[in-house]
């Protein structure tokens, strides 16, 4: 469960984000005291911090400063103040990310999915792939979008990880063939079109109709 620590001025957006981020099994606490900022990082030990602009007392870009004297952790910076000014600034001073308010809580999730790969994949502890606001739990096969989870057979699994891992570029219904022929079933064309059909399904009852495309005469795709 990765800790994530919010420093945001507008307490309603700061308990929505703790509340929506908590549901994706993150811990999540928020900032109310501006004046120990870094006492509360401190103690808390935030493996990601959501950091806005404008805050009370010192500005946003003063603390990654702050917070870059003694850690590497991932910030990213959430404000409305997203002119590119701003932006350079906030990377310029140590900021990984840049979201503009107001945002879409999904993307804002993809975002720090994205994030958290990129800075701890390295390290063995991501047990999931995120893609779009979907997620690919890999330690239970299951996936889970807006709060729905569905368990997938090693068949299913197998498809959905092949396609997620490979976002954005057509895999071949081949490539898929091999993938599963690591098991003992054997897998001829009319079973992978089985089991397409069967995830699909799946997917379906997520509200997901769509997340595998079908590229006629290539493969199949998650864009």
């Amino acid at each position: 469960m990765y800790k994530i620590m919010i420093v945001e001025d507008d307490i309603t957006i700061a308990k929505t984000l703790k509340e929506h981020l908590s549901k994706w099994n993150y811990n999540v606490v928020y900032v109310t005291d501006f004046k120990s900022i870094m006492a509360q990082f401190i103690e808390f030990e935030p493996q990601i911090v959501l950091l806005d602009v404008m805050l009370p007392f010192f500005n946003g870009f003063y603390w990654c400063g702050e917070i870059r004297k003694i850690s590497n952790v991932p910030v990213m910076f959430i404000s409305s103040a997203s002119d590119n000014m701003n932006i350079v600034m906030a990377m310029n001073m140590g900021g990984d990310d840049f979201i503009a308010k107001p945002f879409d809580l999904n993307v804002l999730t993809a975002k720090l999915g994205a994030l958290i790969r990129r800075t701890y994949s390295l390290q063995g502890q991501v047990n999931a792939i995120e893609h779009n606001g979907v997620v690919l739990n890999l330690s239970d096969a299951t996936l889970t979008y807006e709060n729905q989870k569905v368990d997938l057979t090693k068949n299913d699994y197998k498809i959905i990880q092949l396609l997620m891992e490979n976002s954005g570029n057509v895999v071949s219904r081949e490539e898929i063939m091999q993938r599963l022929w690591e098991s003992d079933q054997f897998i001829d064309d009319n079973t992978l079109t089985v089991n397409m059909t069967r995830l699909r399904k799946k997917l379906s009852e997520l509200g997901l109709e769509n997340f595998i495309v079908t590229k006629k005469g290539l493969g199949y795709m998650v864009e």
